[in-house]
């Protein structure tokens, strides 16, 4: 009996601090994920801008050619497309409660990070191709 009372001491102490470090490892996981977010999030003025300029180009152009429109006009669907991307992915975004469990947030913050990190690649690659046009 008193090698069993420290054993189980141990074993609850590990498992405790065990699912400490998880919901730690968790914080800094999602943590990381707002992090890109906020890195991007103030680039959809710039993506609105952009695209007005090029707008404006084409309306203010009459006798552009159409291989330097249609240029002009696939890089704004572009701007658009990564303007929803972001969209899309805020309205799906939703932290997930503690009692989802650990691992199962983990898992969800993995798959989000990366999705966050696509769209952040979609909306740089945007602004380059339309920054590259004015």
């Amino acid at each position: 009996m008193k090698t069993i009372l420290p054993v189980l001491s141990f074993v609850v102490l590990s498992l405790v601090w065990s699912c400490g470090e998880k919901k730690q490892d968790n914080q800094a996981l999602y943590d990381e994920v707002m992090k890109v977010h906020d890195e991007v999030m103030p680039k959809m003025d710039d993506i609105y801008k952009l695209k007005q300029k090029l707008k404006k180009q084409i309306s203010d152009t009459p006798d552009l050619v159409d291989e330097k429109r249609r240029t002009i006009e696939a890089t704004i669907i572009k701007l658009d497309s990564a303007s929803e991307a972001m969209m899309v992915w805020m309205r799906n975004f939703n932290p997930l409660p503690d009692s989802l469990g650990e691992e199962k947030a983990r898992e969800y913050l993995e798959d989000q990070q990366e999705k966050i990190k696509k769209v952040k690649d979609e909306m740089l690659d945007a602004i380059n191709k339309a920054t590259e046009l004015n």
